[in-house]
């Protein structure tokens, strides 16, 4: 069987020592493409408000940052700027925006992630969500009801802007004349979208049918979700394997201090391959504290992973 994909998630190991800084995450995506490491990828929020615990704190600090569970002073550096810095040191690693809060921004502000892609030269992947935090939303003026609707009206227009200047959009939450968006993006069409999200329901369908080539769950969905997606894309006369699914490993830990056993995490990424999900997502701080070991960790994770497939 052929080794699936590896993504190293860069954002929420602020528990290694010392604590990565934005230069240190570079440095972490050269380690990954040295050791072999498909791509990396980084996640966002622009601002956390107080409700950002709500949940309560995760029993390890290493787990994952997960809706409800962050400390407010959590650092999520600005995606774009951080993956334009490791487009800049490094030729193959495909970089994975995941998530971009899209909704928080105008919708022409697709000409950062077009220019990041041309940065790039199209190793971009962006994973555009509405995501979860109230705070966030009001804090940025932004309805948090009708966040929904406003991200299938952008990604509308993404895709005409995407497609050459110029572009007009007449739509319920935007509207505007004849722009040129420039440059455009070096894929034709724009970046790879992806799209995920804690359960499948319709409008995430929808979106992966007429967007997507990706689909990058939180958690494990079931056989009848993936069902659902498959049936939608065959009734669009698409493929199911027109889709790149997405899976993960999660550590298990003993208590609230120490590391996760990576042997025991990759024990489940069999399983996920027998499913059809052929890219694999790791946090390296589950797994060490150890900053300077990240070369280390990568080296060994690709081992690993190449020995169980």
């Amino acid at each position: 069987m052929t080794p699936p994909r590896l993504l190293l998630i860069l954002t929420e190991n602020w528990t290694m020592r010392p604590p990565p800084d934005v230069g240190d995450l570079v440095a972490f995506a050269v380690e990954a493409e040295r050791a072999g490491i498909d791509g990396v990828m980084v996640s966002e929020h622009i601002i956390l408000g107080p409700s950002a615990n709500a949940a309560g704190l995760p029993a390890n600090p290493r787990d994952y940052a997960l809706p409800g569970n962050q400390d407010p002073a959590s650092p999520w550096p600005s995606p774009v700027v951080l993956l334009s810095a490791i487009a800049a040191a490094t030729q193959r690693l495909r970089l994975v925006a995941g998530a971009i809060i899209s909704p928080l921004r105008h919708p022409l502000a697709a000409k950062d992630l077009a220019t990041l892609d041309r940065l790039s030269r199209g190793r971009l992947v962006v994973l555009p969500t509405v995501s979860w935090h109230r705070d966030e939303y009001a804090a940025l003026g932004v309805p948090f009801a009708r966040r929904g609707d406003i991200l299938d009206e952008q990604l509308e227009i993404w895709s005409r802007a995407w497609a050459g200047s110029p572009v007009a959009y007449d739509g319920r939450h935007y509207r505007f004349g004849e722009v040129w968006l420039e440059p455009q993006p070096f894929r034709p069409g724009g970046p790879v979208l992806w799209f995920g999200g804690s359960s499948v329901h319709r409008r995430l369908i929808d979106r992966l049918v007429r967007y997507g080539s990706g689909f990058n769950p939180l958690g494990q969905p079931g056989d009848a979700g993936l069902a659902r997606i498959a049936d939608a894309l065959i009734a669009a006369g698409r493929h199911p394997s027109d889709l790149e699914y997405v899976g993960g490993t999660r550590g298990t830990f003993a208590g609230p201090d120490g590391l996760a056993d990576l042997d025991q995490a990759l024990a489940g990424i069999p399983a996920q391959l027998a499913r059809g999900f052929r890219t694999i997502c790791v946090k390296p701080s589950q797994f060490t504290d150890d900053t300077a070991r990240i070369g280390d960790f990568c080296r060994e994770l690709v081992a690993k992973v190449s020995a169980l497939a």
